[in-house]
């Protein structure tokens, strides 16, 4: 730390033996700090406890009418109930389904009801100001495809141009190309493709500007592009004309009639598959559903933070977890706010180890050097498939924290925190790796 020229003052550590009693390191363990994402294992592990592995979300289809012939005389009603995991294969299983129950033409509206959640329309571009990226989204309870286009970039030689394909291809976003084709090798900042978005109430407008280089391969581009339910609208006509049917109508936000039965009802993956994907890939979006659906299932709906962070309280009560200094905020860690002890941090990864779900809860996270987040970190070194570790990272902050067997066949539960205005950088990650080596030693 000294040669890196950072104080020790900024850097917590803790790590216990599972089957011990006391920390075998635990250096400024009791000042609160920000974790950045790894406070999603207390989201995942409260999750799990509360909710229970086998847990499912439900999104129903609605009919606003008579079905006659193939005909629906009125509206489609989709009501969702927070699936963190709509991803657009499962949201065409959900179309594909209404088509197989006979529906081909929709002579109405599609209503969108997502209800479910009460949340605060927060300006997605007040955390970083970057409105765009994925993991700025913005939770709802009708979500798609976590709003997400993937553009893919080719050079055209035949035009002098660039072919820009984008999936899903919302019917409702308008691609404006005017990047130029020149010669040379790839270089710059997104291959030099500029991105800007223009955000009306009806259609999204994209606009790709720049050079591109001959010589630069194929390229992807993933941005959040629309409104969530906008977004869900353009998807659902896109896969829907696919198909071949019909929707006459546009787009309401509503709720569902109160008379009405399900036409449709499909339901996520189980819970213990979703943790996976919040922790291996450190999901913010989704970690936030997790948390708004733990309050309204301790207090009913509409899904709140605030009844979040009460179902929150109650459980840490009820394991006679006592963390003065938690401030968890929206359950995600993208959050200037959120706030842990390292020691804290390890009594939860303590409790998850001696809990009922332990198998569930420490396979969720990513395994050294194999998958997840830390895929690409301790290659073909003795911590490759030893450690199941979170890790976190804003600006200002890097942590790590889960498990490793050490060589000695130990395991223990191991935490660092730094809040540093350079922990996000190199030296940060360089200085709490080293420190992992060490615990891997014991």
């Amino acid at each position: 730390m000294a040669a890196y020229k950072m104080s020790p003052d900024t850097l917590s550590v803790f790590v216990q033996g599972v089957d011990e009693n006391t920390p075998l390191v635990a250096v400024n363990a009791d000042v609160s700090r920000n974790p950045a994402s790894t406070i999603k294992l207390l989201t995942t592990l409260m999750s799990l406890e509360v909710l229970g592995p086998a847990f499912t979300w439900k999104t129903e289809a609605y009919l606003g009418g008579d079905l006659d012939d193939g005909t629906l005389d009125g509206d489609l009603f989709l009501k969702g109930y927070g699936d963190p995991y709509m991803v657009i294969e499962r949201y065409w299983l959900f179309l594909r389904q209404m088509r197989q129950r006979g529906l081909v033409r929709i002579d109405g509206d599609l209503v969108i009801d997502d209800s479910f959640f009460d949340i605060q329309a927060d300006d997605t571009s007040a955390f970083d100001g970057q409105p765009q990226r994925v993991y700025n989204v913005l939770p709802n309870a009708f979500l798609v495809n976590f709003q997400a286009v993937e553009f893919s970039f080719t050079p055209n030689p035949l035009i002098s141009g660039v072919t820009i394909f984008p999936d899903p291809n919302p019917v409702n976003l308008e691609i404006n190309n005017l990047l130029r084709l020149t010669g040379g090798n790839c270089r710059g900042f997104q291959n030099g493709i500029a991105f800007k978005l223009t955000d009306t109430p009806e259609k999204n407008r994209v606009t790709f500007s720049g050079r591109y280089r001959s010589g630069c391969p194929e390229y992807h581009l993933t941005r959040a592009v629309l409104q969530a339910p906008t977004y869900a609208y353009g998807v659902f006509e896109s896969l829907w004309l696919n198909m071949g049917a019909e929707l006459t109508g546009g787009l309401r936000v509503g709720p569902v009639p109160g008379d009405v039965e399900p036409f449709v009802v499909v339901e996520s993956p189980p819970l213990a598959e979703i943790v996976r994907s919040v922790n291996k890939w450190s999901n913010n979006v989704m970690a936030r559903h997790l948390f708004l659906t733990m309050g309204a299932e301790y207090l009913g709906p509409p899904a709140t933070v605030g009844k979040g962070r009460k179902a929150a309280a109650a459980y840490l009560a009820e394991k006679g977890l006592n963390f003065p200094e938690l401030r968890i905020d929206n359950g995600a860690g993208l959050s200037r706010s959120t706030r842990i002890t390292a020691a804290n941090l390890g009594r939860v990864l303590l409790t998850a180890h001696d809990s009922m779900y332990s198998a569930e809860f420490i396979a969720s996270l990513p395994l050294a050097g194999l998958d997840g987040t830390l895929r690409k970190r301790f290659l073909n070194e003795g911590l490759t498939g030893h450690m199941h570790l979170k890790t976190g990272r804003l600006s200002g902050v890097f942590a790590m924290a889960g498990y490793i067997r050490a060589r000695s066949g130990r395991e223990y539960v191991v935490v660092a925190i730094q809040n540093h205005t350079d922990a996000h950088r190199g030296p940060g990650e360089e200085l709490q790796s080293e420190f992992l080596r060490w615990v891997y030693r014991q």
